[in-house]
C-alpha cells in the first residue's frame, strides 16, 4: 500500500493499468485526448505488481484495473471515471491538481 501511495503521488495523474488490458486501454486515451499525460505504471510488467494489484482491490477498485488517482487521491476505476467526464467533473478536478491548464 506504500508502494502505491509513494506511485500516486508523484504526479498530477496516475493509472495503475495493465498492458493487456482493453479498460485500461481506453482509459489511458481518454487522458491522453484530454491533453493530460499520466504517469502509467503496467502492474504486469512491474515485478511487484501483483502485490499492488492486491493493494488496489483492498482500497475499493474491483476489477483492480484500471485505477487511477489525481492530485494523489484515488478516484476510481474505468466506471467513475467516465462518470466523471461525462458530468463534466473529471476536467474540474484534472484542473485543480494541475493536470490542466486550460
Amino acid at each position: 500500500m506504500d508502494r502505491i501511495a509513494k506511485l500516486a503521488s508523484q504526479k498530477a495523474v496516475v493509472i495503475f493499468s495493465k498492458s493487456s488490458c482493453g479498460m485500461s486501454h481506453a482509459i489511458k486515451r481518454l487522458f491522453y485526448e484530454l491533453g493530460v499525460g499520466p504517469a502509467i505504471c503496467e502492474l504486469d510488467e512491474d515485478v511487484r505488481g501483483k502485490e499492488m494489484e492486491w493493494a488496489l482491490m483492498r482500497l475499493g477498485c474491483n476489477p483492480s484495473v484500471p485505477a487511477v488517482f489525481i492530485g494523489g487521491k484515488f478516484v476510481g476505476s474505468a466506471n467513475t471515471v467516465m462518470t466523471l467526464h461525462l458530468n463534466g467533473s473529471l476536467k474540474r478536478m484534472l484542473r485543480d491538481a494541475g493536470a490542466l491548464w486550460l
